[in-house]
């Protein structure tokens, strides 16, 4: 008789697993297919181009439609130049804390989800369970589109997703898109003395920075919309976070790099802040190329990740309440795979333990609590599922 392990021995399986964005996942993923496996559940895997990472996806109880789909990812975020008091891939008990890497964000939901499937498959259950493991969440959400298209294909169509981030147990219904752009701006290298006859590339990225600040401003002194009004702050925002350029005080710049990235309302189109954006790039380019023809820019989209719209009487919502007895209003400004599994056809919510505070902290961690809290909703889920 296989060994039916507890959450807390899943997690320390799982921390041992240095699933570190830039790095491969495989090993995380065949141990829980090989676990899982032991217990009966057939798995599948959605690999990436490289083959080095992995989604999976798993299906317990009734051959059926209308499963409720735990969703969680399997990466991390890396600990450089952290200075952590444990080590970080060693599941470490502390003043009533689980501490490690991932701990909160978001293998401690993991753990409780791979449990919870062993537990349904094992007590029996009238409505069936799924799982659902992605790669590549910390860069973008990269890994979920292609493993949700996949479970339509293989298994009974999904109902609700609860997507366990980190939401100290509480019911989150909406959350921002997340869209991020690389701008590269060539210009045309002169003396500065001679500045009428080059293009500096800096000079004219900061064009493309203050629009983000004349959008800023404008979007902030709109009256927000019902959606807007969860949020804080109640507008889209866009940010540069990182530039490069140059090569002396005294030359026109011919390269300047920057990253933008847009916190896009739920309510909002992604596709007009991208055609916004594009306007101004052509506009700016023009002028650029009035003075040498061979200036340009471009623009690299390098992820985008759709918001989470509340859903009226929306059936995920209605049972994390039902799970929880949480009824209070809670959206979050961060983006998740839950918006994902929207654009898919699913109702989606987010409801996780831990706290997105610790996300990403040298010895970040889940208090004992939490976890324990979030088995406590594992157990209520359980016994919905045997009894519908």
């Amino acid at each position: 008789m296989p060994q039916r392990l507890s959450p807390e021995e899943i997690l320390d399986r799982l921390i041992s697993f240095p699933t570190v964005s830039r790095d491969g996942n495989l090993d995380l993923v065949s141990w829980v297919e090989d676990y899982l496996a032991s217990h009966g559940i057939e798995s599948h895997r959605v690999p990436d181009a490289s083959g080095r990472k992995a989604a999976l996806f798993a299906h317990a109880g009734p051959l059926r439609e209308g499963a409720v789909v735990l969703s969680g990812h399997t990466d991390v975020v890396p600990v450089d130049g952290q200075d952590w008091t444990s080590d970080p891939f060693t599941l470490t008990l502390r003043d009533g804390r689980y501490y490690g890497r991932g701990t909160c964000d978001m293998k401690g939901f993991d753990a409780l989800a791979i449990w919870a499937l062993v537990e349904a498959a094992a007590r029996g259950v009238r409505r069936p369970l799924q799982l659902a493991l992605s790669y590549d969440e910390e860069v973008g959400c990269i890994g979920a589109p292609a493993m949700i298209e996949a479970m339509h294909r293989a298994l009974p169509a999904g109902g609700p997703v609860i997507v366990g981030e980190p939401s100290s147990m509480q019911v989150v219904t909406a959350h921002k898109g997340s869209h991020g752009y690389r701008t590269r701006v060539i210009g045309h290298e002169v003396h500065s003395s001679l500045l009428h006859r080059g293009v500096s590339a800096i000079m004219q990225a900061a064009r493309l920075i203050q629009w983000a600040n004349e959008a800023n401003a404008l979007s902030a002194s709109a009256p927000p919309s019902e959606v807007a009004a969860l949020f804080d702050p109640p507008w889209t925002t866009v940010h540069v976070g990182m530039i490069r350029g140059g090569t002396a005080a005294n030359i026109t710049a011919r390269e300047c790099h920057f990253t933008m990235d847009m916190r896009i309302l739920p309510d909002e189109d992604p596709e007009d802040w991208h055609e916004r954006y594009m306007d101004q790039v052509r506009r700016v380019e023009r002028d650029m190329q009035a003075v040498h023809r061979q200036a340009r820019i471009e623009v690299e989209a390098n992820f985008g990740v759709p918001g989470l719209r509340p859903e009226p009487d929306g059936a995920a919502e209605a049972l994390a309440r039902r799970l929880t007895g949480d009824n209070g209003t809670h959206v979050v400004s961060y983006g998740t795979e839950a918006g994902q599994f929207q654009q898919a056809g699913h109702s989606a919510v987010i409801c996780g333990p831990g706290s997105i505070e610790q996300a990403h902290q040298a010895d970040e961690f889940i208090s004992v609590a939490q976890f324990r809290a979030g088995r406590a909703f594992m157990e209520r889920l359980l016994d919905m599922l045997r009894e519908e």
